[in-house]
Formats: structure tokens, sequence, C-alpha cells
């Protein structure tokens, strides 16, 4: 009864494909945890060293100015960080039209619809609430059809110029593999590179927090600590904005193309070891069927 029972499990295994499962998501768990472990040595540190400088900011503020108070510090906090909601510059009076401008408006609902969401711009109104989730609810959707048959076509030209240089020279696979690699570096090159020396020159960041922000940006992350577009101080030129939804735009049709080609890479490579192991599988098994002659001509 015990060898039938167990011959059933392993088959519904098999036809399940548990082991395979269990593996992706065992790897998935201790990705995210190494990941939080990582961050919080990288980061945790940090937090806490500014937490104790603010502190003692805070405390030499009030000595500074003793006539504020705490309630009256508190109340200062909240009314830079509604000026901030509505853009308005710590620095001067002029907000520059806030940022609720048709410019920034379209921008914000790119982000919407691609799911970026800084957070920088929130709708408060609740005409401005409702809307946005019925604008999102449609939009996603639309917003994943369209990037998908973008995708589609640009990967469709990139096709068709191997294998038409493939007719022209012997070496088909070597050509094929120069094209893959000179179209990667371009396509970095022009959706991470030039970006970057665009936010170095408008937005005054560094390489790094440049480099970061784009690739933030483009895999919808989206945190919000940096935002283009987005500083009241700063008089942005009008073609600004316009450049900012085209690079977002083609370059999450890019970057969707290029974790597809991950995918297709993680699951060839899983395919290949469920073939490996099922090949072990076929192997064993004769093995095991004389030793069981053996034993009925015996008896």
């Amino acid at each position: 009864m015990l060898p039938v029972f167990s011959g059933k499990l392993c088959q519904f295994l098999k036809v399940t494909r548990l082991p395979s499962i269990l593996f992706l998501g065992v790897f998935y768990v201790a990705y995210v945890l190494v990941g939080g472990l990582v961050f919080w040595k990288l980061e945790g540190w940090y937090v806490l060293q500014q937490i104790e400088l603010l502190k003692e900011k805070r405390i030499k503020l009030l000595e500074k100015y003793p006539c504020v108070g705490q309630n009256g510090l508190r109340e200062l906090a909240e009314m830079i960080k509604a000026a901030s909601v509505s853009g308005l510059s710590p620095d001067s009076n002029d907000t520059a039209d806030g940022f609720w401008k048709f410019t920034s408006s379209s921008v914000f609902a790119a982000t919407v619809v691609t799911t970026i969401g800084y957070g920088n711009i929130i709708p408060l109104t609740t005409a401005g609430q409702i809307f946005c989730v019925l604008f999102a609810l449609f939009g996603i959707p639309l917003n994943v059809v369209i990037l998908n048959r973008v995708g589609k076509y640009m990967l469709a030209i990139e096709r068709n110029f191997c294998n038409f240089l493939e007719k022209k020279f012997d070496r088909g696979k070597c050509v094929r593999i120069s094209i893959h690699s000179i179209s990667f570096v371009s396509s970095a090159l022009l959706y991470f590179m030039l970006p970057m020396l665009l936010f170095k020159a408008y937005e005054g960041w560094s390489y790094a927090e440049a480099i970061y922000y784009c690739f933030i940006t483009l895999s919808t992350i989206g945190f919000g600590d940096y935002v283009a577009d987005h500083n009241p101080a700063i008089i942005y030129p009008e073609w600004y904005s316009c450049l900012m939804a085209a690079w977002i735009f083609f370059g999450l049709a890019w970057l969707a193309l290029l974790i597809n080609h991950s995918i297709d890479l993680l699951e060839s490579v899983n395919a290949y070891l469920r073939g490996r192991q099922n090949a072990q599988i076929q192997v064993e098994e004769p093995k095991e069927q004389p030793e069981k002659g053996l034993k009925v001509e015996e008896t």
C-alpha cells in the first residue's frame, strides 16, 4: 500500500511541478530577506545618525529662537510641508503656477497610468481623487497594451535587421549576437546616459543621483525622493516636460522588453535543469527493473 501511495504522490508532484515552484518560492523569499538585510546594514546607521543631528538642530533652533517654542516649531514644520505639496519654494514666494500646470499635470497623468507614482504631486480635491481612480482604472491596462505593442515592434525591427545582415554574412550567429549587444549598449546610452547628463545639468544632481533616478523611474518603482521637473525654485524650459514624457514612455517599453528577455532566460535555465532531472530519472528507472526481475526468478 505504501509503495503505491508513494508512487501516486511522485506522479502528483511531477504533474504539479511542485519542486520547481518551491525552489523559486524559496529563492524569492531568500532574495528579499537578503536584500532587506543589506539595506538595513547600509541605511540603518545613517538614519540613526540623521535623527541625532536633527535633534541637535532642533535644540539649537529653540535656543536661538526661544519665542517659537515646541508648538510653534511644529506649526512651522506643517506649514513648510503644506507649502511643499502645493509647489511653494521655501526660498521665495514664487510658486511658478504651482505643480498643477498643464505640462506637470500631463506628466502626473503619465506617472499614474505607468504606475510610477512618485507621490510628489497628489490630487487634494474629492473630484480629483475620484477622477484619478477612474483614470487609472482604464489607463493602466491601456498603458500595458501599448507598451507591449511598442516593445514587440522594437524587437521586430531588431530581428528583421539581424535577419537582413545574416543573409549578407556567413557567420549569422555572431552577427546576431553583435547586433543584440550593440542594441543593448546604444539603448542604455539613450535611456540612461543621456538623461543622466540632462538631469545633472537642469536638476543639479550628481551622476549617481541621476542614474539612480533614471532606473527608479523606468522600473516604475518611483520612490519620489528624486523627481525631475519638480523643484519650484528652478525655471524649466517648456520642452523639458514633453521630453521627460517621451523618455518615460519609450524607456518603459525598452526596459519591459529587457525584463521579458531576462524572464525568458530564467525560464530557459529552469527548463534546462528540469530536463536534466527528468533525464536522470529515466536513466535510473531501467536499472531498477532488472533487480525486480531477479527477485521474481529467485522466488
